[in-house]
């Protein structure tokens, strides 16, 4: 479970983790963003009210100036002061306050400046104002700060500071200011903001990602079919040495490295041929001395051992030939090359016959897939006296089932085991049946991995006892 998980938050391929990144940078840049237009946006719903405040306190200011005595001040100031602005006189100079240091500092250094300014242009000189604080209030008469933006027609200001009446002595002043009848931006609207700038945007993004991820690893993929063709037919086409310098280098290092290979197989098999040449020699020798003996029964037993040494050299010859690939892929008419199969074994005088067709030719190496083919046809006429060919062919991959009569291969582990090079059973080497060198499925089975498919055994049960063996090839089509 968490394991899929973490595959479902972090992708397994480089391409999912690459549009995730991208994705996930822009979601970052965005959300800082959208902080800062949240908080210019705060600062604005404050503006207004602030702008209100201040005249206000303008208005206060020259009313008070001009008040004649002691009485008619306080006078002016009760007749000023209501519910929502409240007038309170400071005797002395109050305490110098410290600057404050929260995050909402800067909101009111901006909304301190921004109220010194139109008492200024209002009175036409500088008034000492020491703002104390400045908070927007909900609908509901909360303090909820950004969050009133969400759920508030018409937020207000509340205003709290001390303002220095020239000549008068200073005031401590509260007071409630509203939006002069103009609506903030309720949740639908910050709603749908978030949703064209996040959704829209976050989708746009993975779109375009999707796509541009897509081409920049397309050499990337390029690189891995390759790869995975090199297995197939070591000598394909080399890879096209293009776009970035990374995957350039990368072909070049993979061209590199299939023409070493190249080199190590010619020379392996350049090697194995002289061995077997250079075997030949002493072993017609040997041939001709064995002869040369008197007694009849050590000449037959040498010439054994003779004939079982160039068996030897001839199958080891005989596997690196037949799963080295060296012709072109082509397109195959496997039910052509399977009647043919069927019809040589008829005139040898063995049963064989094939059932089913292709839908159409499939890629491959011809020389080698008839080799894996004859190769199953004929295990199946030496233990099983006849060969039954099934063809199945679903669009996507080719299934030849060669069936047999024969008395299977009960154990699941030796049906296994018979892949390996030399190795046989013993119920199978009766030298009446033919037995070969144990080869013939080792090579039927690098060929068939060759072409990108698979070759299993299976015993077919009939009445619940073993009827045959069932020889099943499976050839992917990749046209």
């Amino acid at each position: 479970m968490i394991a899929k998980l973490r595959r479902v938050v972090w992708p397994d391929t480089l391409f999912g983790r690459l549009v995730l990144i991208l994705a996930a940078g822009l979601f970052a840049g965005q959300l800082l963003t959208s902080t800062i237009w949240f908080d210019t946006h705060d600062n604005r719903t404050l503006e207004i009210p602030a702008r209100l405040f201040a005249s206000r306190l303008a208005d206060t200011v020259r009313l008070l100036q001009h008040a004649p005595d002691a009485a008619t001040r306080d006078v002016i100031r009760d007749e000023l002061s209501d519910a929502r602005y409240s007038l309170r006189w400071i005797a002395g100079t109050p305490t110098v306050i410290p600057a404050p240091t929260t995050p909402q500092s800067l909101t009111l250094r901006a909304t301190s400046g921004l109220i010194s300014g139109v008492i200024q242009k209002r009175l036409g000189e500088p008034i000492e104002v020491r703002l104390i604080d400045a908070q927007i209030r909900d609908d509901a008469g909360r303090h909820r700060g950004i969050l009133s933006l969400f759920d508030s027609r018409m937020p207000t200001g509340d205003f709290h500071v001390l303002l220095n009446v020239p000549g008068q002595g200073w005031l401590d002043v509260h007071s409630n200011e509203g939006q002069a009848g103009m609506h903030s931006e309720r949740g639908e609207l910050v709603f749908d903001y978030l949703l064209r700038i996040y959704l829209l945007r976050f989708a746009a993004v993975c779109a375009i990602a999707f796509v541009a991820v897509r081409f920049a690893l397309a050499p990337l993929r390029q690189l891995t079919r390759a790869a995975q063709a090199l297995g197939r037919n070591i000598h394909r086409a080399p890879l096209p040495e293009s776009g970035p310098q990374e995957v350039r280098s990368a072909a070049q290092s993979f061209n590199a490295m299939q023409q070493q290979l190249i080199g190590h197989m010619t020379e392996r098999s350049r090697f194995l041929a002289a061995v077997s040449h250079d075997l030949r020699s002493p072993l017609t020798r040997l041939r001709l001395r064995a002869e040369m003996l008197p007694d009849a029964s050590w000449r037959e037993r040498l010439r054994g051992d003779l004939d079982e040494m160039e068996a030897m050299v001839r199958a080891t010859l005989d596997v690196v030939q037949g799963v080295e690939i060296t012709e072109a892929r082509q397109k195959i008419d496997l039910d052509s090359m399977l009647e043919g199969l069927a019809e040589d074994a008829r005139e040898a005088g063995h049963a064989a016959r094939v059932t089913g067709t292709t839908r159409a030719p499939i890629n491959g190496f011809a020389r080698n897939l008839k080799r894996c083919l004859q190769n199953l046809v004929d295990n199946a006429i030496r233990y099983g006296s006849a060969a039954r060919i099934a063809v199945r062919d679903d669009g996507r991959q080719v299934r030849v089932c060669v069936s047999d009569d024969g008395p299977g291969i009960a154990d699941a582990a030796l049906r296994e085991r018979v892949f390996e090079p030399y190795f046989r059973i013993a119920a199978h080497r009766d030298e009446d049946k033919g037995g070969g060198t144990g080869l013939g499925l080792t090579i039927a089975r690098s060929i068939a991995a060759s072409h990108g498919g698979t070759l299993t055994l299976t015993n077919r049960i009939e009445g619940g006892h073993i009827a045959g063996l069932d020889a099943e090839l499976v050839l992917p089509r990749d046209d």
